[in-house]
């Protein structure tokens, strides 16, 4: 029997946040993480997918991997479920943000959030990020300490700001 579709909606945290913790953000020990989700990674460096695809696997998550913008509605129209893009921002044939335009006008997909994922980290680049309808960002390299906290905050609905 397969297991019901997370839903972004029903995901919860095993704990909630204290009074006294002001910024809302729990430590990857306590919570979680939803292991049946399904994450798109749009990635051209095959070094940089396969991390990712590391970290993302340790925590029981599967992902699935396109190498450019170009078609990624087309892609992901095929699979089963996404509940999460990371975007690369620089990409062969369509960059993160022109393929971004494409998902926010696709029915199925509008509402996944898309998280741009770049070596191109500075307060500018979020700042553009943010303006273009991405709903979160997280600048390279990655941290693998502070990744599985940020993949859980953003499955859960959290906005995932940070450059490093």
């Amino acid at each position: 029997m397969l297991p019901e579709p997370l839903r972004h909606s029903s995901i919860t945290s095993s704990t909630s946040s204290s009074p006294a913790d002001d910024t809302g953000s729990q430590s990857s020990s306590k919570m979680t993480l939803p292991r049946d989700a399904t994450v798109l990674v749009v990635e051209d460096n095959v070094s940089n997918f396969v991390l990712i695809a590391r970290m993302l696997g340790f925590l029981g998550i599967h992902c699935e991997w396109k190498t450019s913008g170009y078609e990624v509605v087309e892609y992901a129209d095929t699979l089963p479920r996404v509940d999460l893009i990371l975007m690369d921002i620089r990409l062969p044939y369509e960059d993160g943000y022109g393929a971004l335009k494409k998902i926010r006008s696709s029915q199925r997909l509008r509402s996944i959030p898309v998280v741009a994922v770049t070596a191109e980290a500075s307060l500018e680049q979020i700042n553009k990020a943010r303006q273009s309808g991405f709903d979160g960002f997280l600048g390279k390299p990655l941290d693998p300490d502070r990744f599985p906290d940020q993949i859980n905050r953003i499955l859960t609905g959290d906005p995932v700001w940070e450059l490093n």
